[in-house]
């Protein structure tokens, strides 16, 4: 397939382009560079612009004759989306909604969207399934949400096809360590810990270790970024015979806080300050998914389970990009 892959230069994005030319199909990535990295995309065909760019999208879903869109250019930092929510609902809900009413126009049916175990807020219970309640309690959640049921309804009319895959923490680096995570302002736990060990923090802030969790730090599902693309891959070709997919992707296990420092220092095989600072509000204690859903309709099997894995591509590619990507390439 003839696929557009909408923030493919990103890091999310830039593994899926990968996966998707290794897999055979023709990746064309459409990004404005506020957050992605043109480095990122390497030789895959590479097109500036922007969600909001209607015109543009109709030329370049009908130029590129595109089959299936991907979409991976939300905003995603939650903080942020608290004190910026029309920023945040202006780009992840407006502009999804520009993208899908384009590919309505150029009749392109087939969709993949990133969505996110936020749109469950706080859940009564662990492992999450499909099913829980869904009650976002910020506007990043929210608008994955919107967009969720945006095009639920879409699907009814029989002019779309989409998978909604709702993910809990993607880590590591794809390509053999050579496509990492690179945010600026960085939030995710793995690169922050990577960055103590580094040297570039003082410390890393344990936000709480009073939980009622075996070492008294919060739990998390962290899955490797290439399992992540895996089942992007198997959505997307079973596309073809279903209008209406929805996944959780996790590993299904949770490590706490303290297992994943511990892990980076054994990696690393550097020492650094952890420094034990009061609870976030709204941090529930653990968070992993059920992703049984998947595994069964899809034939997704998680590759990289360990954390060790996980956290050794993150080093590897850190290791050799301290600064982070830093393209040349002219735009």
């Amino acid at each position: 397939m003839k696929v557009l892959v909408c923030g493919g230069a990103g890091y999310i994005g830039s593994n899926m382009t990968a996966k998707l030319a290794e897999a055979g199909h023709q990746p064309t990535v459409f990004d404005n560079l506020s957050s992605g990295h043109r480095e990122a995309v390497r030789d895959a065909e590479f097109v500036k612009g922007d969600l909001a760019d209607f015109d543009l999208l109709v030329k370049v879903l009908t130029d590129k004759k595109i089959d299936a869109v991907m979409h991976f250019a939300a905003f995603i930092e939650v903080g942020e989306s608290v004190k910026e929510p029309l920023k945040f609902y202006r780009n992840n809900l407006c502009n999804t909604h520009n993208l899908l009413t384009a590919m309505e126009k150029c009749g392109v049916g087939k969709f993949v969207f990133s969505s996110t175990a936020a749109v469950y807020g706080i859940p009564d219970k662990t492992p999450i399934s499909e099913e829980l309640q869904k009650k976002a309690i910020n506007p990043y959640g929210e608008t994955k949400w919107a967009v969720e049921r945006m095009c639920h309804f879409q699907s009814l009319t029989g002019r779309l096809n989409y998978a909604a895959l709702r993910y809990f923490n993607a880590a590591g680096a794809g390509g053999d360590g050579t496509l990492g995570e690179d945010h600026k302002p960085e939030s995710h736990l793995i690169p922050l810990i990577i960055a103590a060990a580094m040297g570039k923090r003082e410390d890393i802030k344990v936000f709480g270790d009073d939980y009622p969790t075996e070492d008294g730090t919060c739990v998390r599902d962290y899955i490797h970024i290439e399992d992540l693309c895996s089942a992007h891959l198997l959505a997307l070709e079973k596309l073809q015979s279903g209008s209406e997919q929805v996944y959780n992707l996790g590993n299904g296990k949770g490590y706490s806080v303290r297992q994943v420092i511990e892990t980076v220092k054994k990696i690393s095989g550097k020492n650094f300050k952890v420094t034990i600072v009061p609870r976030r509000e709204g941090d529930p204690a653990v968070l992993t998914a059920d992703a049984t859903k998947a595994k069964k309709s899809l034939g997704w099997k998680v590759k990289y389970p360990e954390l060790e894995k996980i956290v050794e591509t993150a080093w590897k590619w850190h290791s050799k990009n301290p600064e982070g990507y830093n393209s040349k390439i002219k735009n």
